[in-house]
């Protein structure tokens, strides 16, 4: 390749690249620890306490079922040699059914854990999303990442907008949308 082909070519090459580094430079991102804001927003923790009380009153039903049956087995141990042959085979099938049954029921209670979860946290998600889509265009964002799931390795804390997005979320409460004029954190992103 002569020297006049080299330099065409690194002529090329800087005229494509020119308008990518100045809107690379114009790029402006953050980002949010989304898990973090389910677990501080207002609903957020009211959400987890009512999920917290169900789940506990579910347990203990199964708690009490389960102690219920441990019984029955001993009962039924403690009878066998007396029972018939047909008799202790029943009560044993019996016994074994409910203890299907009650597995049955646990695994039943996991499935509505999860669903009732979603469904508690569907419509505060929509309203984080709603804060910081907000933020976004107010400081001029180009993108907000989750931290976690975005594959992020590093970011300097001064793009980090969880704490601004649980202000703005908890101080918005009740009303339709983030105000314009929400408190700025320390640590956001400048204009």
């Amino acid at each position: 390749m002569s020297l006049r082909s080299k330099l065409s070519v690194l002529a090329l090459a800087l005229s494509l690249a020119v308008p990518t580094l100045a809107a690379a430079a114009d790029l402006k991102v953050a980002y949010v620890d989304y898990q973090r804001v389910l677990l501080e927003v207002d609903d957020g923790k009211a959400a987890k306490v009512r999920l917290q009380k169900w789940l506990e009153s579910r347990q203990k039903e199964i708690d009490s079922q389960q102690e219920a049956l441990r019984k029955e087995k001993e009962t039924l141990d403690k009878q066998a040699s007396a029972m018939s042959e047909e008799t202790r085979i029943q009560k044993a099938t019996d016994l074994q059914k409910k203890v299907y049954e009650l597995a049955q029921k646990w695994e039943q209670s996991r499935g509505e854990a999860a669903e009732k979860e979603r469904k508690e946290m569907e419509p505060i998600i929509a309203k984080i999303d709603e804060v910081i889509g907000k933020i976004a265009e107010r400081d001029g964002l180009s993108m907000v990442f989750e931290k976690r799931d975005s594959g992020l390795v590093f970011a300097l804390s001064q793009f980090d907008l969880t704490n601004e997005v649980i202000r703005t979320y908890n101080t918005s409460k009740g009303k339709a949308s983030a105000p314009k004029d929400a408190p700025v954190a320390k640590d956001a992103p400048k204009k």
